[in-house]
């Protein structure tokens, strides 16, 4: 059977549509479902339809995610704010907070909003684009279950973590830096699960010290313990696995200290008697306003002139092509919109389990035939 290509309006239309068959409301539903496809549009698989089922339909029906979403504001000023999201869904929460970030920008230079209890808010650089969108700078970060071993410890203690920013340039596409503090992150493992391959050496460590490459026990073992992923540079310090291992804490500490929110092994899902709970994630959202500082149109000029001159450096020999962050996300976005969205076999199927649970069935795909 192999990979369908389907049209990204055709599979947007199907999450957004099935989102509000779970009982998320209609706007909302869009919320969620542009974040979902906007990964898949920029070949980030690991966070679009791929993960629909299991992060979001299967927890909203296990009543670990609330379909309907309550945004409370619990502290704020000019230029901050503290939000609580009540366990609704992350892209909702994630949303309305950048915009309060940029909108405290657009007044004071800056505004940064800190989230508790909320949940998996799809690819972080949806939010720091946002931000770029609008002539500004924008951060952000969230915590996540405990996966990530500290260096020289071989127990899940952080989150994968990602530190992601969106920077303005004047070229068709923002720099947009937005990955995991992790080698991989869990999203990977379940691709690679999905694909029936062996995970490379030096991306799970095992309790005992030891690499596992079975991605299928994996994904079990990361739940119980008894695996960690490595820290972004690997395990130990020779290939400088305490930089991404730093860098995970430090988005733990601002995804929850900043906003009384739950940490590390608070999030793993689960009560201490084993049964599944929300999962409290904490975010962070930063806006910075270029024109606070400089004309934008120079900003934007100095940011595409750093970008260019990287590109057109002196390649390795065997290499044509030098790439800036968000680079081989815009070309993927130019390309799927022709092509549509690659979907395996394993997801075609949880695809049609969705429709056919939830009656969805005006959607017909063309790969049933």
């Amino acid at each position: 059977m192999g990979n369908a290509y389907i049209d990204s309006l055709v599979l947007e239309a199907f999450m957004r549509e099935a989102f509000v068959r779970l009982g998320v409301p209609c706007e909302d539903a869009a919320v969620c479902a542009d974040v979902l496809i906007t990964a898949d549009r920029r070949r980030i698989d690991t966070h679009g339809i791929g993960r629909f089922k299991s992060i979001y339909y299967d927890r909203i029906r296990e009543g670990i995610l609330s379909p309907v979403t309550r945004i409370e504001t619990v502290r704020e000023t000019g230029t901050t704010a503290v939000l609580d999201g009540h366990d609704g869904m992350g892209h909702v929460i994630a949303k309305r907070a950048m915009e309060t970030a940029i909108e405290k920008a657009s007044s004071h230079g800056m505004g940064m909003v800190a989230v508790r209890r909320s949940s998996h808010y799809g690819i972080a650089g949806y939010y720091a684009l946002m931000a770029a969108e609008k002539n500004m700078i924008g951060i952000t970060g969230t915590n996540a279950r405990p996966s990530i071993a500290p260096t020289f410890g071989v127990e899940n203690m952080l989150g994968t973590n990602p530190l992601t920013i969106g920077i303005p340039t004047d070229e068709d596409f923002p720099f947009v830096l937005d990955c995991a503090t992790s080698v991989a992150q869990r999203g990977k493992i379940e691709q690679y699960a999905r694909d029936k391959k062996a995970v490379p050496e030096g991306w799970v460590i095992g309790r005992d010290g030891n690499p596992k490459t079975w991605a299928e026990e994996i994904l079990v073992d990361l739940v119980s313990g008894r695996a960690a992923l490595a820290p972004l540079g690997g395990t130990g310090e020779k290939t400088g696995g305490y930089k991404g291992y730093g860098y995970a804490a430090v988005v733990e500490i601002l995804s929850s200290a900043l906003q009384e929110g739950k940490f590390m092994k608070e999030l793993s899902g689960l009560d201490g008697e084993g049964k599944k709970v929300p999962y409290g994630l904490g975010h962070f959202f930063i806006a910075i306003d270029v024109a606070s500082f400089i004309e934008p149109l120079i900003f934007k000029s100095t940011a595409g002139s750093i970008l260019r001159q990287i590109r057109n450096s002196e390649k390795m020999p065997d290499q044509d092509r030098i790439y800036t962050a968000g680079e081989k996300e815009h070309l993927a976005w130019l390309e799927r919109s022709k092509t549509g969205i690659p979907v395996g076999e394993a997801i075609q199927e949880e695809i049609l389990q969705v429709r056919d649970e939830l009656g969805l069935y005006s959607h017909v795909f063309d790969f049933e035939q």
